[in-house]
């Protein structure tokens, strides 16, 4: 049995530790809302591969009270087109072990979770959402689309509940994160430190399943009907539209105010980026997630070439990104 220690880590962005055979990973950047950079996903990528053989399962938190997981660090990776490139493949590497982990992985997606945080935890089969999950992929405000396996994950969820969230953006708080099945489970923050004590201790690797049934809440009594869980016939009518434009004027010619709103969220948009996520998600959901990564991959070498689109360079640097994150 491993005991309750640190392993070294290249960097305390990211921390690494195992105790009863369980990994631990704790993205330790609270500041910048616990965003990913190269180095980071890298390191998660090598120690993955060892906990692989040597654990029994993985939990990934975020430190601090504000995220899991905000996303990558695009600013960064447009400054230097070669390196952005470097951060997408290892990135989209990441993504994929933890799609075809070998033993569970677990992601506690308390706070912000979005981009890259989504990348981070989607792929695994326990997901314990909490009051304060707020869940988004709003890739295509900075000129980009939803990438760490959106293609694949965003085409499985009810109706057209995934390309409605890839071209609006739109933010999932709280039960809904459950209700649309971005969360698997439901625990209420303060609880959390309790559950992960038990769950490192007491949980039979072997069943994590029941353990999960028997330890996080049921909250389908407590389900009031949200925005989302109110207009799922309409996001399923509107956005079931050939094409974007005709989507846009679906949702203009409706008189709904509902719909007219949507319409002014995705028209804050970028075009390019609108029309690029809805054919990625038609093609996607008949893709396995490596060929998605891969899709995904050819997408995102695109959008760091100014002389393709200069739409991901204008966003990152615009105000409205900064309101994305904040």
């Amino acid at each position: 049995m491993f005991s309750s220690s640190a392993i070294p880590s290249t960097s305390d962005e990211v921390l690494f530790n195992v105790k009863n055979d369980v990994g631990i990973i704790t993205l330790n950047r609270p500041r910048v809302l616990n965003s990913l950079n190269y180095n980071m996903v890298k390191a998660i990528y090598n120690k993955l591969k060892e906990w692989e053989r040597i654990c029994s399962f993985v939990i990934v938190q975020g430190a601090g009270e504000k995220a899991f997981c905000a996303g990558g660090d695009v600013v960064a990776a447009t400054k230097d087109k070669t390196a952005g490139k470097a951060f997408f493949r290892q990135e989209y590497k990441m993504n994929h072990l933890i799609g075809s982990y070998r033993i569970p992985y677990i992601s506690i997606i308390d706070g912000i979770t979005m981009g890259g945080g989504v990348g981070i935890s989607i792929h695994g089969p326990y997901r314990l959402a909490t009051e304060r999950t707020v869940f988004a992929m709003p890739e295509t405000a900075i000129g980009l689309f939803p990438d760490v396996g959106g293609s694949h994950f965003l085409p499985s969820l009810e109706g057209k509940l995934g390309l409605f969230l890839g071209l609006t953006g739109m933010r999932l708080q709280g039960f809904d994160v459950l209700y649309c099945g971005i969360g698997t489970h439901f625990l209420y923050s303060k609880d959390i430190p309790k559950f992960m004590d038990k769950l490192i201790n007491e949980a039979d690797p072997t069943d994590l399943r029941a353990f999960f049934q028997k330890n996080c809440l049921d909250v389908s009594h407590k389900l009031t009907p949200s925005l989302i869980m109110r207009h799922m016939e309409d996001i399923t009518g509107y956005f079931g539209a050939d094409t974007v434009i005709d989507i846009m004027k679906g949702l203009y010619r409706s008189g709904d105010y509902w719909a007219k709103d949507v319409a002014e969220m995705m028209k804050l948009n970028s075009p390019t980026s609108l029309a690029i996520t809805k054919r990625q998600l038609d093609l996607g959901q008949y893709l396995d997630l490596k060929e998605c990564l891969k899709m995904e991959y050819r997408l995102s070498c695109a959008a760091l070439d100014k002389k393709i689109s200069p739409d991901f360079y204008e966003g990152i640097t615009s105000s409205n990104f900064s309101l994305k994150i904040s």
